[in-house]
């Protein structure tokens, strides 16, 4: 397999981070991490890993809050879509209303673009902008596997109540930017178990084919 990865739920609200591995090189893009930034440098230097990107789906504070950690420890580019910047120049304004820790982001963000291939040693992660949890809200796909962060999670969509939360939005990205990559994906969302697009295509009580927008 040219691409693997290793899924950590880890803190308070078991967030999903990943290390998302090219077989091949060991190079490394590490997804969302909020809490317990610790276990996912141990699990790269365990791993004997090359950190090259740190990736985010989206900037809410348990999504985002221990980048700055882990780049500090083991290395790695900071990338996020540029809609979510308002989010995390307010990293820890977001934290202080929930009770967390402060927290800052990294000092270099690079901007993530819909349709932009990253290169992850011989392999290539793709970028799908989706819009609806938050308007920075991205995808990535790599071969057959698609990691999600809130967009969409195994019986449910992300909540779309926060700032710059759009319900029209999600089901939009959902139904025209996820679904037509085709029934096999999986996915690997920022909560919870992982599922199929097919399995959500069909079934998800909340954008599944037989349900619409109210």
């Amino acid at each position: 397999m040219p691409l693997t990865h290793r899924p950590m739920r880890l803190g308070p609200l078991e967030n999903n981070s990943y290390l998302i591995v090219c077989v091949a090189t060991r190079e490394t893009a590490v997804v969302d991490v909020g809490f317990e930034p610790e276990a996912v440098i141990d699990a790269v230097r365990q791993g004997g890993l090359a950190v090259r990107y740190l990736l985010g789906t989206h900037a809410h504070y348990d999504h985002a809050a221990g980048m700055r950690t882990v780049q500090e420890a083991v290395g790695g580019e900071y990338w996020l879509h540029p809609a979510d910047r308002p989010l995390l120049d307010h990293l820890a304004a977001q934290g202080a209303a929930y009770g967390f820790p402060p927290a800052e982001p990294p000092a270099v963000v690079h901007d993530l673009a819909d349709g932009q291939r990253l290169a992850l040693g011989e392999e290539t992660l793709e970028v799908i902008h989706t819009p609806g949890h938050s308007p920075g809200g991205v995808c990535f796909r790599g071969h057959d596997w698609l990691w999600v962060g809130d967009t969409l999670f195994a019986g449910s969509v992300g909540r779309t109540d926060l700032p710059g939360g759009s319900r029209e939005a999600l089901d939009r990205s959902i139904r025209t930017r996820l679904y037509p990559l085709g029934d096999a994906l999986q996915v690997f969302p920022g909560h919870g178990p992982k599922t199929t697009l097919g399995l959500e295509r069909l079934e998800n009580p909340f954008v599944g084919e037989h349900v619409r927008l109210r």
